[in-house]
C-alpha cells in the first residue's frame, strides 16, 4: 500500500492507538476494547493466513451477529481476503445459489443456520474449509475459535484503499442476488460521512441489531468504531432486549427498517422507559412511527435515500428539517437526476437518480456487463426515480419500471423472482406481483394471479407454495384472483392497469 492509503483495518489499529482501553464492542456481558479488538483481529489473520487463506479469497458467513462476525470482517480487511456476508432469511437452495457465485474459500455458519446447510462439506469440494461461531460444531464443521492463532500474526497484506472490502448481496433481479463489491475506500468514506452528518463522538452508543449481512447494521457499526464509540450486539432483534440495552449502556443510535422501531416504542412503553439516551435513529419509517419517536423520546429520525451500492446514505437529513424529503446530497458525492437519455432534467422534474463519488461502488461480483451498464457514462445508476426540489433537497417518486423493488421489512423483494415461482403452480397462467403499503413492515407484497378455473388456489396456497421455494419475507400477504389480467398489444401482462384495477387493498 502506498503512502496515502488507510484502509479499514488501518482504522481499526487508529482505533487501538487512539482509544486504547475504551471499549469497542459490547455483547452479553463481554467487553471488547480497541486495543482486545484489534489483538482479537491479528489472531484471527493469522489463523486464516494458516490455511492458505489471501488476498482475493472469499468468505461466506451465513450466521447472525456475533462479536466474531466483526472480528472477522477485521480479520479479513487485514489480509485483503474479502468478506461474502449472506441473508441467513434465505432458503437452502438460494443461499446455494450465492455460494456458487462467491465461489469461497471458506464458509463460516452458526447454530441457527447450520441446519440449512447440512452435509455440505461433504458435497461442496470446492469449499475447502468449513467453520461454525459456535460450539460444538456440527458434522464437517470446524469451531472457528480454534482459528484465532497464539503465534505472532503475519505481516499485513498490501492491501489499497481500492480493493474489494466486501461484497454485500442485493435483490435477486436475475434469480440470484446480485453482489455489490465495496471497497476499502468505500467504507471509510462512508464512515466519515456519518460520522460528519450526524455528529458521532467516542461517547456514543450503537445498538447493532439488524443484521451485518446489511449495510446500514455493517455501515454503522464501522463508523462508530472509526468514531471511537462502541458497538452493542445482539444476535437479532428483540424489543424488550434492545430496550433494556439502550438503558443499561446508554445507547445513542439505533438503526431502522419497519417494523423495528414501532415494535421497539411499543415495548418502551410497556416497560415504562423513555429511551433517555437515545440520540439518532436512522432509516426509514412510517410518518406516524417517526411522530411517535420524537413525542416520547430524546431522539431525531434520520432519513435520506441510499443502497447497497453507493454504501449507505448518498443524500441525508434530520425528518423533522424537511418533512418528506430524503435531504440534500452528502459533501462527497454528486447526485443528479436523468431521462431515458441520460439529460440531467430540471428541478421539479422527476428523473432517475444517478450518483458519482467515492461512495459508490466498485461493480456487481462476477458481473461484468451489468457493471458496465449500470455505471454507464460515468454515473451509477441506481434504477431509482426522484426529483429536487428548488432548495436542492431530494423527494423519492418510485423505481423505474424494469427496475421495480418492493421493501418489506427492509429486505429487498424484484416481483420477477415471486413471479416466477407462482408461475409454477397448477392452472396458473399469469401473474403480478407488486408492493402495497403495510402499517407494520412499510410494504408488503401483492399477488394477483390468473387462474381460468375459479377456486383452483386459495391465497393460503399461493403464500405457502412461494415460501416452500423461496425465503420466507418474500411470501405474498395479499393474494386475488382473475380469470383474465390486463395485456399489452404483445402479450405480457400490464402491469400498470393490474395494479390500478387491484389497488393496494389487502
Amino acid at each position: 500500500m502506498g503512502v496515502h492509503g488507510f484502509t479499514v483495518y488501518d482504522m481499526i489499529a487508529r482505533g487501538a492507538s487512539v482509544y486504547g482501553d475504551a471499549p469497542a464492542v459490547i455483547q452479553g456481558e463481554r467487553r471488547l476494547s480497541f486495543r482486545e479488538l484489534q489483538r482479537r483481529v491479528d489472531a484471527l489473520a493469522g489463523g486464516l493466513h494458516a490455511l492458505g487463506i489471501g488476498k482475493g479469497d472469499r468468505i461466506c458467513v451465513l450466521a447472525q451477529n456475533d462479536t466474531a462476525y466483526l472480528e472477522l470482517y477485521g480479520a479479513c480487511a487485514r489480509q485483503g481476503i474479502v468478506a461474502y456476508p449472506i441473508n441467513w432469511r434465505l432458503t437452502a437452495p438460494e443461499v446455494e445459489r450465492v455460494v456458487e457465485r462467491a465461489a469461497p474459500r471458506m464458509m463460516v455458519v452458526d447454530a441457527s443456520t447450520l441446519p440449512g446447510v447440512a452435509g455440505w462439506p461433504d458435497s461442496k469440494k470446492s469449499v475447502a474449509h468449513w467453520y461454525q461461531l459456535d460450539q460444538p460444531a456440527g458434522p464437517g464443521f470446524k469451531p472457528f475459535a480454534a482459528l484465532y492463532a497464539d503465534a505472532a500474526p503475519p505481516p499485513v497484506a498490501g492491501v489499497a484503499p481500492g480493493d474489494p472490502f466486501a461484497v454485500i448481496s442485493t435483490a435477486a433481479v436475475d434469480v440470484v442476488p446480485r453482489g455489490a463489491v465495496l471497497t476499502h475506500a468505500n467504507v471509510v468514506t462512508a464512515n466519515l460521512t456519518a460520522i460528519a452528518g450526524l455528529g458521532f463522538t467516542a461517547t456514543d452508543r450503537y445498538l447493532v441489531a439488524l443484521p451485518l449481512f446489511h449495510i446500514s447494521a455493517l455501515g454503522v457499526a464501522m463508523a462508530h468504531l472509526h468514531a471511537g464509540a462502541a458497538s452493542v450486539i445482539v444476535s437479532r432483534f428483540d424489543p424488550e432486549e434492545a430496550v433494556r440495552l439502550i438503558d443499561r449502556h446508554q445507547i445513542t443510535h439505533v438503526s431502522d427498517f419497519p417494523p423495528v422501531l414501532a415494535t421497539l416504542l411499543d415495548a418502551a412503553e410497556k416497560l415504562g422507559s423513555r429511551l433517555a439516551s437515545l440520540k439518532h435513529v436512522s432509516g426509514l419509517d412510517a410518518p406516524d412511527t417517526i411522530k411517535r419517536l420524537h413525542e416520547r423520546t430524546p431522539a431525531q429520525f434520520w432519513t435520506g435515500f441510499g443502497q447497497s451500492e453507493t454504501s449507505g446514505f448518498v443524500t441525508l437529513q434530520r425528518v423533522a428539517d424537511r418533512p418528506g424529503s430524503a435531504g440534500r446530497p452528502v459533501p462527497l458525492c454528486q447526485v443528479k437526476l436523468v431521462d431515458d437519455y441520460d439529460r440531467e432534467v430540471p428541478a421539479g422534474t422527476p428523473g432517475e437518480i444517478v450518483v458519482r463519488g467515492p461512495l459508490v461502488f466498485d461493480g456487481y461480483f462476477g458481473q461484468p456487463d451489468v457493471t458496465a451498464y449500470t455505471l454507464r457514462n460515468g454515473w451509477h445508476h441506481t434504477g431509482d426515480v426522484g426529483r429536487f426540489d428548488a432548495d436542492g433537497y431530494l423527494y423519492y417518486v418510485r423505481r423505474k419500471p424494469e427496475k421495480e423493488l418492493i421493501k418489506p421489512g427492509g429486505e429487498n423483494v424484484y416481483p420477477a423472482e415471486v413471479e416466477t415461482v407462482i408461475m409454477q403452480m397448477d392452472g396458473v397462467s399469469g401473474v403480478c406481483v407488486y408492493g402495497i403499503p403495510d402499517a407494520r413492515w412499510g410494504e408488503a407484497i401483492k399477488a394477483v394471479v390468473e387462474v381460468k378455473a375459479a377456486g383452483r388456489h386459495t391465497a393460503q396456497q399461493v403464500g405457502d407454495f412461494v415460501a416452500s421455494k423461496i425465503a420466507r419475507f418474500k411470501r405474498p400477504h395479499a393474494v386475488a384472483f382473475t380469470d383474465a389480467l390486463p395485456r399489452t398489444p404483445e402479450g405480457a401482462v400490464d402491469r400498470e392497469a393490474a395494479k390500478t384495477r387491484w389497488g393496494n387493498a389487502p
